[in-house]
């Protein structure tokens, strides 16, 4: 290989790092308010279902927003993109450690819904492109690693710091936000100065980017931003055509739902009376559990398409979905709900997390990379976004209304140091109503893709055969893994 190349290769594996940073960050940012819930709710005055819509309002604003991301990365250089983003919801993450009001926040968490619907569709479309079809699934199920140890950074930065009561005066908890706020500014900013696009074609010599208004943008895309808005629609309207889209969107209405009422498994847990620190590290066992199980899960999908080709991805993703029946059962109504039985809740936090965690790595990312043409995979990841996200919203508040109205959950008979069994019982039940049910019918809204999945990636290929754009990077060549 050629010095040029080897330049090449250094740059975008270096540029896989700093992807993988943001990705980091973007995990610990949104961990951050569900870990200090319990304090947040005594610092406002909140209801379970108040609390529940902060998560509400940042999920909805999320998805909304989460189409500008495939517009912007189809006129503008994705590291640009994905560097502005950042910056944004730490702006916004910062914003929510200075409130004194519930309404404050809620302002603010809305903002922080715009910073992470422009990043997160631009990350995953990064990943697809810098892999090939072969390994895309252990691709993302490292991308999902690096996010869980951000999720589990955030989360236990933030439950220990909320149990100091106070650092120099200012609520733990509110220190945590800055700290987080400040790293990912940092972050965000090397983001955009330092961080090579895999479909830039002046790796391969021949530059089609310019500068505009302080980001790079595709010359290809159009000479204008009417032709840039023109094009984007164009390439929204093939997206929603497309059958496995279709489906995999239907599934994850349901499928999203589960994972969004977890955000209130750190207050349950307080409330059964486990310590901040015992929260915090059975939610850091779930997550490094979800982790690994994402890994698992991508390596699985991978070695199953190859032995049964339109089909391996599908079978992977419909047994993690439908483990998430038994496990809720288990952890929810089965396991006495004592602090005392820590161990059992480890044990059973960490097989959740290993089996649960598969869809998005061995099936949903991967998929939606084979069934549309290479320049409009950020447009159908912001898209899967934007609907999964709309629903998946209604999940915290959800439960909070459930936990309080059929449950009987009692916020005022809540101790702040002891916390309450009854109203950890009732939260319990809300949350298990809102995982069940939506991972049986996740299970199910999987099966038509058997009949849609091959054809629509065979079109993909063809089109891509026909219109070729850019070569994505193989994987001895793009995986920052193997350096």
């Amino acid at each position: 290989m050629s010095l040029a190349g080897m330049n090449m290769l250094r740059g975008l594996s270096f540029s896989l790092f700093l992807i993988n940073l943001a990705a980091i960050l973007e995990r610990a940012d949104e961990s951050l308010l569900p870990a200090v819930y319990k304090e947040v709710s005594e610092a406002f005055k909140a209801s379970p279902s108040e609390l529940g819509s902060l998560t509400f309002i940042r999920t909805i604003v999320q998805a909304v927003c989460s189409p500008l991301a495939g517009i912007l990365a189809m006129r503008y250089y994705r590291p640009s993109v994905i560097g502005l983003g950042t910056l944004f919801w730490a702006v916004s993450t910062a914003v929510v450690a200075l409130s004194f009001t519930f309404t404050q926040c809620a302002f603010s968490r809305a903002l922080n819904g715009i910073g992470l619907a422009i990043v997160v569709p631009a990350l995953q479309s990064f990943i697809a492109d810098s892999h090939s079809e072969a390994g895309r699934g252990m691709a993302f199920g490292w991308l999902n690693l690096v996010g869980s140890v951000g999720g589990i950074a955030g989360s236990g930065i933030a439950t220990v710091m909320a149990g100091y009561g106070s650092i120099w005066g200012i609520a733990g908890w509110r220190v945590a936000f800055l700290l987080v706020a400040s790293v990912s500014c940092v972050i965000g900013w090397v983001v955009h100065i330092f961080v090579l696009d895999p479909r830039d074609n002046a790796v391969s010599g021949s530059s089609s980017y310019r500068e505009f208004d302080g980001f790079k943008t595709d010359e290809k895309v159009g000479k204008s931003i009417q032709s840039a808005w023109l094009d984007a629609w164009i390439a929204i309207k093939a997206v929603m055509k497309v059958r496995t889209f279709q489906i995999i969107v239907m599934q994850g209405l349901v499928g999203s739902l589960p994972w969004t009422a977890m955000v209130f498994f750190t207050m349950w847990l307080e409330l059964i009376g486990f310590g901040h620190k015992a929260a915090a590290s059975l939610m850091s066992l779930f997550s490094a559990g979800c982790a690994i199980g994402a890994v698992s899960g991508g390596w699985l999908g991978d070695r199953a398409e190859q032995k049964f080709p339109g089909k391996g991805r599908i079978m992977c993703a419909q047994f993690s979905s439908f483990m998430g029946i038994p496990c809720s059962l288990i952890l929810l109504h089965i396991l006495p709900q004592d602090p005392e039985r820590w161990a059992m809740f480890a044990s059973m936090f960490i097989f959740m997390g290993l089996t649960i965690s598969w869809c998005q790595a061995c099936a949903n990312n991967p998929m939606f990379a084979d069934v549309v043409p290479e320049e409009q995979r950020t447009v159908i990841y912001s898209f899967d976004r934007a609907f999964e996200g709309g629903l998946g919203a209604l999940a915290a508040p959800l439960v909070g209304i459930l936990a309080e109205r059929v449950y009987g959950y009692r916020a005022h008979m809540v101790i702040p140091e002891n916390g309450s069994p009854e109203e950890a019982l009732a939260l319990s039940r809300g949350l298990f109503a809102v995982m069940a049910i939506p991972f049986g019918l996740c299970c199910l809204c999987y099966t038509p893709l058997y009949f849609t999945y091959a054809k629509d990636k065979e079109e993909a290929r063809a089109h891509n055969s026909k219109h070729h754009a850019y070569r994505p990077l193989r994987d001895e060549e793009s995986s920052l893994w193997k350096l």
